[in-house]
């Protein structure tokens, strides 16, 4: 694409890409929600880091508490038990505004708002705490976010691509206009999996994951060069004047 030329949307992953919420929210949650149903279950930072190659969080309970011994059914039961509960903590934690966003995320959302690009959010998170932890980290959801795609939406969460198929229709835009911005294996896997240019800002649970595919791999927003809108837009097309005249037309 020509210089100047910035992306028709931008869609941001939630959970390690705005915000360190491993680290921050979700494992000590889970480990409430494990001490409050009497499960013997602890997750150390490093044992969570592994768990994060299964995504969403009742599924991972149950392959957990599979791999110690228990049963299928009853690994199942006590996952959804424990999920809601901790589904609940993190809500509270989350709509307290007490969880920063990463360095620069803020940043990027500004300059891409001044270009006019559309922004989203697609994750495997539930609504119910994702929403206002968006609102926290980047703005209203409903008044500034122009798409936003939740765990809730689809039937199946990454690496399967239909979250990210389901946020461009909603767009009404081809793949070819848009960048994906996630931090982990699986998510960049559900973003190339749509056909998105995508790129990994690292976590620190993500550090080690195989990232091949990405357009670009950075372990921050705010390094040197900082992330914005026109060093996104020259991920695509690399001058391809069909693909770029496509993406006029569609975020006109």
């Amino acid at each position: 694409m020509s210089a100047g030329d910035v992306p028709s949307a931008v869609l941001f992953d939630v959970d390690g890409t705005l915000a360190e919420t491993e680290r921050d929210g979700h494992r000590p949650a889970f480990n409430r929600a494990f001490a409050e149903h009497g499960v013997g279950v602890h997750w150390d930072a490093d044992h969570y880091a592994r768990l994060l190659a299964v995504t969403g969080g009742r599924q991972r309970i149950a392959a957990d508490l599979r791999a110690r011994g228990h049963a299928a059914d009853a690994a199942e039961r006590i996952a959804e038990r424990v999920h809601r509960t901790k589904t609940t903590l993190f809500a509270e934690h989350a709509r307290s505004g007490s969880i920063p966003a990463r360095p620069g995320v803020r940043t990027l959302v500004a300059d891409l708002r001044r270009h006019g690009v559309r922004i989203g959010v697609v994750t495997t998170g539930r609504r119910e705490w994702a929403e206002p932890l968006v609102g926290h980290l980047i703005g209203d959801v409903a008044q500034e976010i122009d798409v936003a795609v939740y765990g809730d939406d689809v039937t199946a969460l990454k690496p399967d691509p239909r979250c990210y198929r389901l946020a461009l229709r909603r767009l009404g835009m081809p793949a070819s206009c848009v960048v994906a911005v996630e931090d982990s294996a699986a998510g960049l896997r559900a973003a190339l999996g749509a056909g998105l240019v995508t790129v990994v800002v690292r976590s620190g649970p993500t550090a080690g994951h195989d990232v091949g595919g990405a357009a670009l791999v950075r372990e921050s927003f705010d390094g040197d060069p900082a992330l914005d809108a026109e060093l996104l837009g020259g991920l695509l097309a690399d001058g391809q004047r069909v693909r770029r005249e496509s993406c006029r037309r569609s975020s006109a």
